[in-house]
């Protein structure tokens, strides 16, 4: 079994290419418009949400079947044709990162089973062995993390700076901060919702400047 090496990767700018047009293919393509990417689409045929995706000038169709040559300055591809020999073409074409849907053994990444709250990406992989026990078990991890943790990581986020400036005290800050991950505010998350949370985050920053 293979050793996956994880990674969240910055796909803001790069050319991506999806070899395909239906909707395994929109799936990937909805993953990749959400990360920034610049897609290119190859495919005689799309979906409906795709060619929405086209029309509005979001993502680059190449309206024929994949040929030598297609890859050249892509970043990242995905081959998720139903063509076994048409992905098989892609991937030992392909000079970059290579993911041929369902077929680990072809690629050199795969994407694992994601789950997103706000700024926070939980990815569950299985390396291949069981893609759907990758995909129960981001089911029980969402039951675990609702919508509020997003919302306080993002509110975390835009009151990080505040805190820079207003705790001078490089140990007090430090401890501050990792007090605003301790289990106190997971437990609050759960049982009190973010409103409680993010009340009681505010009352210890006065607290801490007094």
């Amino acid at each position: 079994m293979v050793n996956y090496y994880p990674a969240f990767i910055n796909l803001s700018g790069k050319q991506c290419v999806v070899v395909g047009g239906g909707k395994v293919s929109e799936r990937k393509v909805f993953s990749l418009l959400h990360s920034g990417a610049e897609i290119k689409v190859i495919s005689p045929i799309l979906t409906n949400a795709l060619e929405r995706q086209k029309n509005k000038g979001t993502i680059q169709h190449i309206a024929r079947d994949y040929k030598r040559g297609d890859l050249k300055g892509a970043f990242l591809v995905i081959a998720a044709t139903d063509n076994e020999k048409l992905n098989t073409r892609v991937s030992k074409d392909a000079p970059c990162l290579i993911n041929v849907v369902d077929v680990p053994e072809m690629a050199n990444f795969i994407v694992p089973s994601v789950m997103k709250r706000g700024p926070m990406t939980i990815a569950v992989s299985t390396s291949g062995a069981s893609p759907a026990m990758a995909k129960r078990i981001r089911k029980e991890l969402e039951l675990g993390y609702n919508e509020d943790f997003g919302r306080y990581l993002s509110f975390l986020k835009q009151l990080r700076n505040r805190i820079m400036k207003e705790i001078n005290d490089k140990k007090a800050r430090e401890r501050f901060l990792k007090e605003l991950a301790s289990q106190e505010f997971l437990d609050i998350l759960r049982e009190k919702g973010f409103q409680k949370a993010k009340g009681t985050v505010l009352n210890k920053l006065k607290a801490e400047k007094i």
